[in-house]
């Protein structure tokens, strides 16, 4: 049952918020990023993580990232239709309507079924040549659960080596650029079995450690949802296990938001 079911007010997102620990956790993250990255000052580094004015944005994935945006107007920065209807498109109106003044480009450069590799494929025309500020990539799903059908074959030391990699040339390509790398996730209803567990977990880990690694913010997307399921089930939040339903969505944007335009880490 809800925990407000009977309450004689609805809840709110900061009572959400509040109530969940989800801006501790996200705070307590970005401390802790910061500290493990400072011992290792040997590896390439994500800029702390700033919006300023004139700064552009991308936001990278799959298919939870692509979310039907546009590729007609996908060249367009900041059009509604290009940035997708999840939330990658939430987060950036949030980031436009916070900072009206601030000439903001915003762009979405997610693909439906992507995994590490095809991401690194295409990253010279869909990331390096729009020059970003702030990269922010969720990535990780489908570089597991494409091969619960045996049509990849890849393990997650693919996915580390791969997305080591592409974190290395992006840093090294793009010097001074921020990061935020988003921890993938699922709720278990839909197609999330138990034949997705241990193994997952270890996916999201991987996300983890090369966040501490390299400096970059960590958006702990799987502890939001864990939290999430204490509100409503899992189907409110992701009916397929997977992708979010609209909910789901203004809540990783919520999210996205308030670790990124955090002034910690």
């Amino acid at each position: 049952m809800n925990a407000h079911s009977g309450d004689s007010a609805p809840w709110t997102r900061r009572d959400f918020l509040s109530a969940s620990g989800l801006a501790l956790g996200s705070a307590g993250l970005l401390a802790a990023t910061g500290a493990i990255a400072a011992e290792k000052p040997e590896k390439p580094q994500s800029a702390k993580l700033r919006i300023s004015k004139q700064h552009t944005v991308l936001f990278q994935g799959d298919s939870i990232t692509d979310a039907g945006r546009s590729r007609e107007k996908a060249a367009v920065a900041n059009d509604q239709a290009g940035l997708g209807s999840g939330y990658a498109g939430m987060a950036a109106v949030g980031l436009l309507l916070d900072h009206p003044d601030y000439n903001l480009k915003v762009y979405n450069r997610g693909i439906s079924g992507n995994k590490v590799f095809q991401l690194a494929d295409r990253w010279a025309d869909d990331c390096v040549k729009l020059q970003p500020n702030i990269v922010s990539i969720l990535i990780g799903v489908n570089d597991f659960w494409h091969t619960l059908n045996g049509g990849y074959k890849g393990t997650i030391e693919t996915y580390e080596k791969d997305y080591r990699a592409l974190i290395e040339r992006t840093l090294t390509e793009l010097p001074g650029v921020s990061l935020a790398i988003c921890e993938p996730f699922v709720l278990r209803c839909g197609a999330v079995n138990d034949r997705w567990f241990p193994e997952f977990d270890k996916y999201r880990k991987v996300s983890r450690t090369l966040a501490e690694e390299y400096r970059a913010r960590f958006v702990a997307f799987q502890l939001m949802f864990d939290r999430a399921v204490k509100y409503a089930p899992a189907e409110y939040w992701a009916k397929d296990g997977v992708h979010p339903t609209a909910a789901g969505s203004a809540l990783m944007a919520h999210t996205w938001l308030n670790v990124v335009l955090s002034k910690r880490g």
